[in-house]
């Protein structure tokens, strides 16, 4: 027998309605507490390690430094390779992809609390001009070791571009702008991780070259900008000689970041000028390096304004501390991702190319270079 209900009185809402909502809302933030909680436990076993690595840097590096000194950053690089077998297990995976790709940017991006506009205007229009024309030398030369070796020219576009902008970025934003070819995969992946293996290197090597040439701590800085591809390294290179040569390296280094759309837009024109069909561009937007420079401001304003001293510098001081530390986490991280083995099974002419034309730009930023240390320490005419 059915029965009838009687309608809610207007204005009113049913009990069972307000029951339904509130487990509605409930089930909702259950479900988006176990997702958090997932993402932690995904990435935990990852973050940690790296945090431990960065940890043992730190200890170590005081006792180091009584035989040769090895900054931190260094240190935390070499450990990390030494540990990669220990890492290269699946449950470590999330955790080192987001130290290098978003711990990182982030560390990156609060840098720009130790520098003012005046540092940046300080590098000078000349070094400016000197980075643009670099870049494009470099992303020709791409073009030309590819057909010199015998690769695709869209292999030589993906080289030329990773070693001119940004690395690994670089090479994603480029691939959406030529076109598809067998085994495109392949090179994206292959100058991901040569690219990565270069910067690694150079990381190491350019901070006592520059030391033996003589150069200051400024153009050290700008030498290292300029020439190392992956924000990582450059960081790490550029603070493992000192404050003022790391804010420089970065600095120059975030200007070729900002560069990479012009860059992949430039790219995709020459292919649709050569007749062949591509995709869309998708550059992605570097977040951390508008962040990077908004900070700068805020640096420079707080920086004249005596009244908030008492309230930036503790703010200040923490959040460089932070990224000091999160610097370090990541540069372990990188360390821990980077196999030796992988590497030495690359083949001869993709490494050919990449190393040609990753030299061509090295060579043209050291040689501006030495002609700025000849300028300054040659003796003036009376």
């Amino acid at each position: 027998m059915l029965q009838s209900s009687t309608p809610a009185p207007p204005g009113s809402s049913p009990k069972g309605g307000e029951r339904a909502g509130v487990s509605t809302v409930a089930g909702l933030t259950a479900a988006t507490r176990s997702d958090l909680l997932a993402q932690l436990r995904a990435v935990a076993p990852g973050v940690a390690l790296s945090a431990a690595v960065a940890i043992a840097a730190v200890l170590a590096a005081p006792v180091i430094a009584r035989a040769f000194p090895i900054p931190a950053m260094v240190i935390a690089l070499l450990l990390g390779i030494a540990l990669n077998r220990v890492a290269a297990r699946p449950r470590f995976q999330g955790g080192l992809t987001f130290c290098v790709k978003k711990l990182l940017r982030w560390a990156v991006a609060l840098l720009g609390l130790r520098i003012a506009l005046g540092d940046i205007a300080a590098l000078g229009f000349g070094t400016g001009v000197v980075v643009v024309a670099g870049m494009t030398a470099t992303v020709l030369s791409g073009f030309w070791f590819a057909r010199f070796f015998g690769q695709n020219a869209s292999y030589g576009a993906l080289a030329g571009a990773a070693t001119a902008v940004c690395g690994a970025s670089a090479t994603l934003a480029t691939s959406t702008v030529v076109p598809n070819y067998y085994g495109k995969e392949a090179d994206i992946a292959f100058v991901v991780v040569a690219v990565n293996a270069l910067s690694t290197l150079a990381m190491v090597l350019y901070p006592p070259i520059c030391a033996l040439l003589g150069f200051d701590e400024r153009l050290t800085g700008v030498m290292l900008g300029a020439t190392i591809h992956d924000v990582a390294q450059v960081v790490g290179a550029g603070y493992a000689v000192s404050d003022e040569a790391g804010n420089t390296a970065v600095v120059v280094k975030l200007f070729r970041v900002f560069l990479l759309l012009p860059v992949v837009l430039a790219v995709g024109w020459w292919f649709t000028r050569k007749g062949v069909e591509h995709g869309a561009a998708k550059v992605p937007v570097p977040v951390f390096a508008l962040v990077f420079l908004a900070l700068c401001i805020l640096n420079s304003l707080a920086g004249s304004a005596p009244g908030l001293a008492p309230y930036y510098a503790p703010v200040k001081a923490g959040l460089v501390e932070a990224s000091t530390w999160g610097l370090l986490v990541a540069i372990g991280a990188l360390g821990l991702g980077t196999s030796v083995a992988a590497i030495a099974k690359l083949g001869w002419r993709h490494v050919a190319t990449v190393t040609a034309t990753t030299s061509g730009q090295e060579r043209r930023s050291w040689v501006n270079a030495l002609r700025r240390t000849i300028r300054q320490t040659a003796p003036t005419s009376s």
